[in-house]
Parts: structure tokens; C-alpha cells; sequence
């Protein structure tokens, strides 16, 4: 587990920001984006931040990485033109690209830091990310703005920080992409961008600052030639809405369990190969052969759901970001670099998904993956044009996005590969806290796995780091675990409340809530002893139930 240094401290001086162009005249034009592009839910920038180390070779000695990533930006323009454009809002909120080639915003900096002073693990939250994600000021927002900004900042040692920060939805003049890189003091560097998620997913991005690389490293061209073909990914005529999508659900938020945004905590998660055997053997013989991505996101749901407390009788869901190229008939082209993705969501009640084993919750996410199919994006399409381009659903979901294999760490400017490359931190998105990135990374020792930023009321994430401690350190003893918690959070079902194993009548059970769970710790598993001795601690005023906790808004 990772969380920010609170001792490091460190100046970033900037220049003032610029906008790269097109190094030729391109086409002046208007393009549609696609019906699953311009969903309300995509209506963000993403904060995305690379570190780069100087690895002395020959290729990049004495060479400035800011004027290299500058040069190669304006020549993968040429190619990638829309980027350089601004975002308009046509009739009935159609999005459009106004390709008028105004440029990416860019910015220089310098910072009195290397990468070894951020230690021997790159991952999030990183310190001082403000700093190193700067925002132009009247470039946050998602209309007319720039479509890419990006920020380049030099570390005195080894390693930077640029990025932006979250961004609120203004309709004004920005644009698509924004990038800023940052020398360090080491020779290494910290390449940021902020991007409008309308315009690419995280596939198509990839393929982006590839093909920047490549221009930095010589080449003349981009080896995958850029497709926009945004017309395949609009609604039919006339559309025709023929799947069930539980990810665009109208949920008004009726007990108030929108997480508070305020003292938000933010730390990132290692899952090695030693954690997903550890999660595999907490679920049936015959879901063993699960993949990675779904044993380790029905772990997460199930934690962050007793973490954040909702109510026992409403409803929570998974939403599976899916990268749906490989599911479409005819397939995409190669070198699309639209969004592709899916939001196919599961749902129970919390009640469930607390009391139940996590082979419930991975039955799930397994459905919901399977759900996604080329006549589900064409029904996603004819769903936005019809229904007004609805957000997903943000009440009681968590949003998980697979990032490992989509090439975030592969673009090499001459400096090689990045030491790390992705998500900022976690919790980023329309809705702060609500959406999970999963990365590769690779520890000091060698060992590969992935890392998963949360972002969690402080509350929380103190709840959530006892549940995932017990599901991984004991995986049979953690079932019972989940029963007992779920007792005391009162999301047993009434007959076993009443009558079974656990004694307790109803009323008795509710009452027994701030009295016993203290005592009862000393005859449990250590990992559930402290956990059921953290319930009672910060169950307030003991009346039972899932409204007594820390965590829980009720207004």
C-alpha cells in the first residue's frame, strides 16, 4: 500500500504556457464525434502523468526532452489533427470537433527534485501533484476548450511531476488536449497530460503518444496510420434500444449515500501474483478460472461497499469499463482512436453483496462482461441519441477501468520506456471518488503486478484497509468474517437474525450491535477480531444498523 510522503517538498518553476501547432497546414473542417464519444459520462479531462528516468544514452545525451517532445507533438499533429482543434456543442448536444488547427497547450518546467527523492516506488498519489498537474487558468473546462494539454517538467535528479487537476465541466473556449513536461534535476523528466475523454479512451491515446515517440526517436510517419471514422459508432436509423443498460439507470439519490468529497483519502494497492491466488481461493473450485481483472474487482466492490456503508436494502453497483474493439462485426479498423468502451454494470443490494461469499460478487462482474457484444454498443449508440446522452450512473457505483494492457507505460521519447505511466491518482473522473484505475507495475525486486489507486473518505478507507487485509491474509476464516460484519452492520436476513447461528433475535441483535462485538472479538480469527472490534468502536450511538456509521450522509 502506497500514500503520499507528507515530508517532501520541492519548487516547480513554469514558463508560460504555449499552444503547439501542426508543423503543415491541415484540413479546416468540422468532424462528428461518435454516439458512444460524446456521452455526458465522457464530458471530463483525464489527468494522466509519466515519470522518465535519464538513462545516458547516446541517443539523448545533451538533448533538452522538452524541445524533442515539443518538435515531435507538432509533426504527430499533422497526423493526428482534430487533437489540435477545439470542442463545439451542436443542435441537441451533439459534440463536433472544429478543426481549426489552433494547437495542444503546452507547458515547460523545471523542478529542484530527482526521481530518486520520490523513492523506490513510482506509484500514486504522488506529493505535490498539484504542482506538477498544473491547469491553465479558463482551460479546465470540456467546450472550446484545448483537447490535449500537456506539461513537461525536468527533475534536478531523477524525477517530476506534471499533470492537471480535476476539472469541472464549464462551457466555455477550451480544447482537447493539454501537455506539460517537467525536467528534473536527476536529467529524467515528468511528461503530464490532460485529456478530453470525449475525443479518445485510453487504446487510442496510447496509440497517440506512440506515434509522438516515434517522431521524437526519428521517424517521418506514425507506424499505425490514425483512423477517425467516427460515423461507425453512430445511432442507426433508426435506433433501436434492444439491451438492457443498468450503467444509465436514473437512481435518484434517495438516502443520501453520495460519498462526502470532503477529506478525501487517497492510496494505491499492489496485487501481486501472491494476492490474486490469495483472492482465487476465497471463491468456489469452479470460478477459479476467472481472469485477474474479475476475481480482483468483485475483492474491491465487496470491500469498498462495507467501507462506505450504504444502506442494507439499496442497490450497488460494478461498472466494468470494457474495451469493446475486439467485439464489434465487422471489426474497428486499425488505428481508431475513438472510444470503444463499454459500461456494462451489475447490481445487487448491499445486503447481498456484504452477506454473500465473494463468489457472489464475482458472478456477477463475470455476467456483466459478458453482456457486452457488437448489438450491445449499437444499442449503447441508439440509447445516447435517443435518451439525451444520459451520465452512468454515480449513486452507489464503483467504476473500474483495466489499464494494464493498454500500452500506458510504452511511449519512448529516446528516454525509454517509463518508469511509470498512467492514472494521476485515484478517484478521478465527472465524479471524484467514484472510478478505479487497475495499472502494471512492477516492483523493485521484479516482481509484476498491478496497482489500483483508491480515493475513499478518510473514514473509509480506515474500513476498507481491515476488509482487504482480511480477505487477503485468510481467505476461509474471512467468509465467516463477512457474516459477522455483516450481522453487526444489520445486513443478516431476518430469519437468520431471528432464528440459526447466530443467537440473536431480531431486536436482540440490533441492540447486541455496541455491546458485544468487543467481547466476541477475543474468541475470532485475528484479521475479523479487529474488524469486528472496529465496528463497535465507531458504531456511534449503538442503535444498529448501517446508519450509525462514519461514512454514511444521511441528509
Amino acid at each position: 500500500m502506497a500514500e503520499p510522503s507528507a515530508s517532501l517538498v520541492f519548487k516547480v518553476t513554469r514558463r508560460e504556457h504555449e499552444l503547439v501547432v501542426p508543423t503543415k497546414p491541415t484540413p479546416n473542417e468540422h468532424k462528428l464525434l461518435s454516439d458512444i464519444d460524446d456521452q455526458e459520462g465522457l464530458r471530463f479531462q483525464l489527468p494522466l502523468i509519466s515519470f522518465y528516468r535519464n538513462n545516458d544514452h547516446p541517443f539523448t545525451r545533451g538533448r533538452d526532452p522538452v524541445k524533442v517532445i515539443k518538435e515531435a507533438l507538432a509533426q504527430t499533429l499533422v497526423f493526428y489533427y482534430p487533437f489540435a482543434g477545439r470542442l463545439r456543442e451542436g443542435p441537441r448536444g451533439k459534440l463536433i470537433i472544429d478543426c481549426n488547427g489552433e494547437g495542444v497547450m503546452f507547458i515547460e518546467a523545471d523542478a529542484d527534485i530527482t526521481l530518486k527523492q520520490f523513492g523506490d516506488v513510482l506509484q500514486p498519489p504522488f506529493p505535490c501533484l498539484n504542482e506538477l498537474l498544473y491547469d491553465v487558468p479558463g482551460s479546465e473546462g470540456v467546450i472550446n476548450s484545448p483537447l490535449l494539454l500537456i506539461q513537461l517538467k525536468k527533475l534536478d535528479f531523477e524525477l517530476d511531476l506534471s499533470s492537471m487537476t480535476d476539472t469541472k465541466q464549464v462551457m466555455t473556449i477550451q480544447g482537447l488536449l493539454a501537455i506539460k513536461v517537467t525536467r528534473l534535476a536527476c536529467g529524467g523528466f515528468i511528461f503530464a497530460l490532460r485529456l478530453n475523454h470525449t475525443m479518445t479512451d485510453g487504446r487510442g491515446l496510447a496509440q497517440f503518444t506512440t506515434a509522438v515517440g516515434e517522431m521524437a526517436r526519428g521517424a517521418s510517419v506514425p507506424s499505425i496510420p490514425p483512423v477517425w471514422q467516427r460515423e461507425l459508432l453512430l445511432a442507426r436509423d433508426p435506433p433501436m434500444v434492444t439491451c438492457t443498460h443498468h450503467e444509465y439507470d436514473d437512481v435518484p439519490d434517495t438516502k443520501g449515500t453520495l460519498m462526502a468529497l470532503d477529506d478525501m483519502a487517497h492510496r494505491s494497492f499492489f496485487f501481486g501474483p501472491a494476492e490474486i491466488t490469495a483472492l482465487r481461493k476465497c471463491v468456489p473450485r469452479h470460478l477459479r478460472k476467472c481472469t485477474t481483472f474479475e476475481v480482483l474487482t468483485a475483492c474491491l466492490w465487496r470491500c469498498r461497499t462495507i467501507a462506505i456503508l450504504p444502506d442494507p436494502e439499496e442497490e450497488v453497483r460494478i461498472i466494468c469499463v470494457t474495451d469493446a474493439r475486439a467485439k464489434f462485426n465487422p471489426p474497428l479498423p486499425v488505428g481508431y482512436y475513438g472510444n470503444a468502451i463499454a459500461f456494462p454494470a451489475a447490481l445487487t443490494t448491499t445486503r447481498k453483496l456484504c452477506q454473500n461469499p465473494l463468489g457472489y460478487a464475482l458472478e456477477l462482474v463475470m455476467k456483466a462482461k459478458s453482456d457486452v457484444t457488437d448489438e450491445y454498443m449499437r444499442s449503447v449508440a441508439d440509447l445516447m441519441a435517443t435518451k439525451g446522452r444520459p451520465h452512468f450512473t454515480v449513486v452507489r457505483s464503483f467504476i473500474v477501468s483495466d489499464a494494464t494492457r493498454v500500452g500506458s507505460r510504452e511511449a519512448d521519447f529516446g528516454w525509454g520506456k517509463a518508469a511509470y505511466g498512467g492514472a494521476a491518482k485515484g478517484g478521478v473522473g465527472a465524479i471524484p471518488g467514484v472510478a478505479s484505475f487497475y495499472l502494471p507495475f512492477t516492483k523493485k525486486n521484479g516482481e509484476n503486478g498491478i496497482v489500483v489507486p483508491i480515493c475513499l473518505p478518510a473514514p473509509a478507507m480506515e474500513r476498507f484497509l481491515v476488509e482487504l487485509d482480511c480477505m487477503l491474509k485468510d481467505n476461509d476464516q474471512h467468509r465467516h468474517g463477512g457474516e459477522l460484519v455483516a450481522l453487526l452492520l444489520g445486513v443478516v436476513e431476518d430469519d437468520d437474525l431471528s432464528t440459526g447461528r447466530n443467537g440473536f433475535g431480531r431486536d436482540r441483535g440490533v441492540q447486541a450491535h455496541a455491546q458485544w462485538p468487543v467481547a466476541a472479538a477475543a474468541f475470532l480469527p485475528p484479521c475479523i477480531g479487529r474488524q469486528v472490534a472496529m465496528v463497535a468502536v465507531i458504531g456511534g450511538d449503538g442503535a444498529g444498523g448501517a446508519n450509525s456509521f462514519p461514512g454514511y450522509n444521511k441528509t
